[in-house]
C-alpha cells in the first residue's frame, strides 16, 4: 500500500471545483478498543459512504443507515453525523478507510481518508532495583508477546533518562537515589511500573571523625578570636584612662613632676678614697691650713682584730 501516492492523489483534488481535500489521518488502537472514524467535514451530512481498502461498508442518506456487509461480523455501525465506530477492534480491522461525501442535491463534498491501526497492547513492566556499596542498580523487564511490533522501553529517573527500542530488558546504575519509572508504550497503549530506591549507606568511621575534629577546630578558633578581641579592647581601655588622667592634671604640678632632680646614688669606697686624697699643689702657692678635726670627714670605721679563742684552764690536780 503506497500512502504517498494517495496523499497526492487527494490533493490534486483541489485542481477540480467544488472538492475538498484532506489530509490522511492515522489512528491506533489496541486490541479490543473501540475505534471512532469521524469526518471532518463541517456542516450537516446528508449522504456519506464508507468503504474499507475499497470494498464498500454502508452508508448513511438523509438519516437513513444502510449496511452492505453482515453488521456482526464487521462490529460497526454508521452514526447519525457520519461517524464510523467499530467495536472490540482486531488486527484485521486494520486498513484504509475512506468516506464519500455528497449534498442534498448530489453534488460532490468531500472525500477523506484514515489509516487505521491495530496494535498488541504492551506487556506491563517488572520493576527491580537494589542498592549495593551505596550505589542503585536498576532493572526494567518485559515479557515480550509479540516479536514483529515495535515499542519503546523507557526507565527514568530524578535527573536521567534511558530510552531503547525493541528490547526486553533495561538496566541502569547510579549513585542517586528516589523514584523510578519503567514505562512500555507504543501507539496504541502506554504501562508503567514505578518503584522508590533509596541507597544512602552508612557513614563511614573516617568521615565522622574528620568531621567532628573540624567541628572541634573552629569552635576552638571562635573562642580564641574572642580572647583577643576583648583583650584589644581592654588594653585600649586602659591607655585612654591613662591620657584622660594626664590631660587632667594641673599644667604646674604637670611640669614640676617632669623637672624632678634624679635621685643621687650612695658613694662606692673607692670614690671615698679618691675624695681624701689631697689634690697636689702648685709652685709658690700656700699649702692650705689643716682643718680642724671636728670638719674633718668621718674615717669609715676600722674592722675589729679578731680575738683568739682563750684556752680552758687545766683543773688542778688534788693532792
Amino acid at each position: 500500500m503506497n500512502f504517498r501516492r494517495i496523499f497526492l492523489v487527494k490533493c490534486l483534488l483541489l485542481l477540480l471545483p467544488s472538492v475538498k481535500c484532506s489530509v490522511v489521518n492515522q489512528i491506533y488502537k489496541a486490541v479490543n478498543e473501540t475505534a471512532f472514524l469521524s469526518i471532518a467535514v463541517p456542516g450537516h451530512i446528508y449522504e456519506a459512504k464508507w468503504k474499507k481498502d475499497g470494498k464498500r461498508l454502508g452508508m448513511i442518506k438523509n438519516n437513513e443507515v444502510k449496511y452492505y456487509v453482515n453488521k456482526d461480523e464487521c462490529r460497526c455501525a454508521i452514526l447519525q453525523n457520519g461517524t464510523l465506530q467499530i467495536r472490540h477492534v482486531v488486527k484485521g480491522d486494520t486498513g484504509n478507510y475512506t468516506v464519500t461525501v455528497h449534498e442534498k442535491d448530489g453534488k460532490f463534498k468531500a472525500e477523506e481518508a484514515t489509516l487505521f491501526f491495530v496494535q498488541d497492547p504492551v506487556p506491563q513492566p517488572i520493576l527491580n532495583g537494589e542498592c549495593v556499596n551505596k550505589t542503585a542498580f536498576v532493572k526494567c523487564e518485559v515479557n515480550q508477546k509479540a516479536k514483529d511490533e515495535a515499542f519503546i522501553i523507557e526507565l527514568i529517573q530524578p535527573n536521567e533518562r534511558k530510552i531503547q527500542n525493541n528490547t526486553s530488558m533495561l538496566e541502569l546504575q547510579t549513585r542517586l537515589s528516589g523514584t523510578f519509572r519503567c514505562v512500555v508504550k507504543n501507539q496504541a497503549s502506554e504501562k508503567m511500573a514505578e518503584k522508590v530506591i533509596k541507597c544512602s549507606g552508612k557513614l563511614d568511621l573516617r568521615l565522622i571523625l574528620i568531621t567532628a575534629g573540624g567541628a572541634v577546630f573552629f569552635v576552638i578558633l571562635g573562642i580564641w578570636l574572642t580572647y583577643c578581641i576583648r583583650r584589644k579592647k581592654t588594653n585600649k581601655c586602659e591607655d585612654d584612662d591613662e591620657e584622660r588622667m594626664m590631660q587632667a592634671l594641673p599644667p604646674e604640678r604637670e611640669k614640676a613632676v617632669r623637672e624632678l632632680p634624679p635621685t643621687p646614688c650612695a658613694p662606692t669606697p673607692r670614690q671615698l678614697r679618691v675624695q681624701q686624697r689631697p689634690l697636689p699643689q702648685p709652685q709658690g702657692q700656700q699649702r692650705p691650713l689643716p682643718q680642724p678635726q671636728g670638719q674633718q670627714q668621718a674615717q669609715p670605721p676600722r674592722p675589729r682584730p679578731r680575738t683568739q679563742p682563750r684556752t680552758p684552764p687545766h683543773p688542778k690536780e688534788r693532792p
